[in-house]
């Protein structure tokens, strides 16, 4: 297992052994170098990144197995992105449909402990175990069909199809959205439980990010409906 970190060669400062993939920007200025350095994860940060996905990812690939038939669980880690990207986690597909967890360097920098990077790290896992992007790619496509066939019956040109396309699958993308980052939280809780860490601990997490509030179609429901579904699920373990 290796973790790789994308894009940014000042990495290599960081004096570890993970390796740099893809080239790196233009070497800036002694200016711009301190101020990159300064919003880089510590050397130590990043020891328990790596300590954290090796804990992690056996857990969360068996998981995947007992959970589901005929699905990649060959998870792939990776940090990436730029220093100056806030804090973030997300789960997709690579080209061969491989599931990747990325985190972005600040996270790993403003995470406490080794519990809350175990949570994000299980949660985003429990997205792809739950089959969350396909589900979501469904209904996206199904709600473009709908407001395409609306639009033409209400008689709108080509420019009005395309903008009721667009209008459809974005609203039925969202449709689902608190539901699904429920489920993932929920899930991630069992991973990050059975690898031997505190979801509950891992979850304060939520108490220093920006709180979503209920609002209509977003894609995220509040903090303390997220706390509590990892309280309501830990309890139950």
């Amino acid at each position: 297992m290796r973790i790789f970190l994308f894009a940014l060669a000042s990495f290599a400062l960081f004096g570890c052994d993970v390796a740099v993939e893809g080239p790196g920007p233009s070497t800036p200025s002694g200016e711009a170098q301190a101020s990159r350095a300064s919003n880089a994860p510590s050397s130590q940060s990043l020891d328990v990144f790596r300590s954290v996905v090796r804990r992690m990812e056996p857990v969360a690939e068996q998981i995947c197995r007992n959970r589901t038939r005929n699905l990649n669980c060959d998870f792939r880690i990776v940090v990436v992105g730029d220093l100056r990207q806030p804090p973030n986690a997300f789960q997709t597909l690579d080209r061969t449909g491989r599931p990747v967890l990325g985190f972005t360097p600040a996270l790993i920098r403003d995470a406490r402990n080794a519990d809350e990077i175990a949570f994000v790290l299980g949660h985003e896992a429990a997205h792809h175990i739950s089959g969350h992007i396909p589900s979501t790619q469904q209904q996206a496509i199904g709600g473009a069909l709908l407001g395409t066939v609306l639009a033409t019956v209400a008689g709108a040109d080509p420019a009005g199809v395309d903008a009721a396309q667009r209008i459809g699958g974005n609203v039925a993308a969202r449709r689902f959205a608190k539901q699904f980052e429920l489920e993932a939280d929920s899930l991630g809780t069992v991973i990050t439980a059975r690898a031997g860490f505190n979801p509950v601990k891992g979850a304060q997490y939520f108490t220093r990010i920006p709180d979503p509030g209920n609002k209509f179609l977003g894609t995220h429901p509040p903090n303390a409906q997220r706390i509590e579904t990892v309280r309501r699920t830990a309890a139950q373990l």
